[in-house]
C-alpha cells in the first residue's frame, strides 16, 4: 500500500543509539527531502547530529545534496552538486573541487537507511526482479569525507528483500510499496 505524500520517515538503529527522521515530498520520481540522523557516541564515532536537504531530478538521481554536522567539538557543512556534464561540485571547509566519481547519478550516505531508497526508487527495483552494481558519490559520517564507491542491489521482485552490497554493509533490505526502507538490518527498522 502506498502513502500520502508528502510524509516524515522515521528510523530507529537496532542498538538504540541513533534515530533518522526526513520529510519526504514525492512528485512521481522527484524527491525533495529535508532529515536528521541523530547519533549517541559508540566506541567506533563520537556523538553527533546531521541534517541534510537533498533534491532529485525527475529520473530520481540526485541533484543537490547538503549536510550540516554538528560534533562536541565543531560544526562543518559540505554541498554536492550534480551539473549538467554530471559532474560532482563539492564545496567544504577546504573549498570546491570538481569530480566524476565514476559517473554516479545518486548519493549514498552512510548511517543513513533513506538514501538507499534513491536508486532503489530510480531503477523500480522494488517493483521487478533485477541486479545491478552502480557507481554512487559516498559519503562518510561524521567525518563528511566523499569518496567513489560501488553498490550493488539484487532485487527478487516485489514483496521480496533487496540483497545490498555496499562499502559498509551486505544485507537484504526490506522496502515498502513505495521502495523506502522499511528494515536494514544491523542498521535501522523504520517506526
Amino acid at each position: 500500500m502506498t502513502r500520502d505524500w508528502p510524509a516524515v520517515l522515521t528510523w530507529r538503529s537496532h542498538t538504540a543509539t541513533q534515530m533518522e527522521s526526513a520529510r519526504v515530498q514525492l512528485v512521481r520520481n522527484r524527491i525533495k527531502a529535508h532529515g536528521r540522523i541523530v547519533t549517541a557516541a559508540t566506541p567506533d564515532r563520537p556523538a553527533f547530529s546531521a541534517s541534510y536537504d537533498l533534491v532529485t531530478d525527475d529520473s530520481g538521481a540526485t541533484k543537490r545534496l547538503s549536510i550540516n554536522i554538528t560534533l562536541p567539538e565543531r560544526e562543518r557543512q559540505i554541498s554536492i552538486a550534480r551539473d549538467e556534464e554530471n559532474m560532482w561540485l563539492v564545496t567544504d571547509h577546504e573549498g570546491n573541487s570538481r569530480h566524476a566519481y565514476g559517473g554516479a547519478v545518486d548519493v549514498d550516505m552512510a548511517l543513513s537507511p533513506f538514501f538507499n531508497a534513491l536508486p532503489i526508487r530510480r531503477l523500480g527495483l522494488h517493483q521487478r526482479s533485477e541486479s545491478v552494481t552502480l557507481p554512487v558519490v559516498y559519503v562518510y559520517l561524521p567525518e563528511l569525507t566523499v569518496t567513489a564507491a560501488t553498490i550493488s542491489y539484487r532485487s527478487s521482485g516485489p514483496g521480496a528483500g533487496i540483497e545490498v552490497h555496499s562499502p559498509v554493509a551486505e544485507t537484504t533490505i526490506v522496502v515498502d510499496d513505495d521502495g523506502f526502507i522499511l528494515d536494514y538490518p544491523g542498521l535501522a527498522e523504520r517506526i
